[in-house]
């Protein structure tokens, strides 16, 4: 007689047949608690104290002397800087929009050799420092420059006859040399994105170039000559290096007067009360520029 453990089947389970309820896999990720986002702000803020905020903060704690806002908002020379400023910011935008503009359209829609070199140059030239674009007109137009040296060759005058370079529109026009890339590259990429399909309807329907321009291209080309435009405005109400380099007496900006009342009249209070309101100015037009760009789609 077999043992009863001989006339038993082994049974094994089925394969892919679950022998019992299933233990949770704990894990790790689940119990660590997550690091809280401020401490990852931490480093950042903390380097922008140190380097922006204290410095910024010991310029508006110096300009709270006694009397300091009092002295220099009443005097003649914050005055004209002020609107010497300003005039000139102005100025150079709408230049600067409208032959961006121009140059934008030809570039984009005109075909000619080299077109695209012309626009990779463009990204090229803002790169540039604004001092190195002063000097080549200096090179050009200065008192012992090309141009007066070949007029005193041609006419054996002693002197030539260009020396705009050390007035308001020399400086006029180095801000609009320099900063009209700034207004051509949102446009160029505006155009990029513009059906051709619009311009070859309004071309068989008759219309001639210019009426192409302003009723199919302009109404396109706004939101970007807006961006472009705040931006160089906020760029220009600060320039210093084109003021400095052109060598015009009669010109003080803002920022010309902070240095002038800094170094060379060692007058910290008041250099401190002409940057903090040119720091005002600045970020109210940097709010503006945002608020553009945001409409703009930048």
């Amino acid at each position: 007689m077999g043992s009863p453990a001989s006339g038993l089947r082994e049974r094994r389970p089925a394969t892919g047949v679950a022998t019992g309820p299933s233990v949770p896999v704990e894990r790790p990720s689940a119990t660590r608690r997550a690091t809280p986002a401020w401490v990852w702000a931490l480093p950042p803020v903390a380097v922008l104290a140190v380097v922006f905020l204290y410095p910024l903060a010991l310029v508006v704690q110096e300009s709270l002397a006694p009397g300091a806002y009092g002295d220099v908002l009443a005097s003649a020379s914050f005055r004209q800087a002020l609107v010497t400023t300003v005039w000139l910011a102005v100025a150079s935008t709408v230049g600067c929009l409208v032959l961006g503009f121009v140059l934008a359209v030809v570039i984009a829609f005109v075909p000619f050799p080299g077109g695209k070199a012309v626009s990779k140059f463009i990204d090229v030239f803002l790169s540039f420092p604004s001092f190195l674009i002063t000097l080549a007109l200096l090179f050009l137009y200065g008192t012992v420059g090309m141009a007066n040296g070949v007029w005193t060759d041609v006419t054996g005058d002693p002197s030539g006859p260009f020396r705009f370079l050390a007035t308001p529109w020399g400086v006029l026009l180095a801000e609009i040399t320099y900063f009209t890339p700034f207004v051509m590259r949102p446009l160029l990429a505006a155009f990029s994105q513009m059906e051709t399909a619009q311009l070859e309807v309004a071309s068989s329907l008759g219309a001639r170039p210019l009426r192409i321009v302003r009723r199919v291209i302009l109404p396109e080309a706004l939101p970007a000559l807006a961006a472009g435009g705040s931006l160089v405005l906020v760029m220009c109400l600060n320039e210093f290096g084109i003021v400095l380099f052109t060598g015009a007496k009669g010109v003080t900006t803002l920022p010309m007067l902070v240095y002038g009342k800094a170094i060379l009249e060692s007058d910290y209070a008041a250099a401190c009360v002409v940057a903090v309101v040119n720091v005002a100015l600045s970020v109210g037009l940097y709010v503006l520029y945002r608020g553009v760009s945001r409409r703009a789609g930048a």
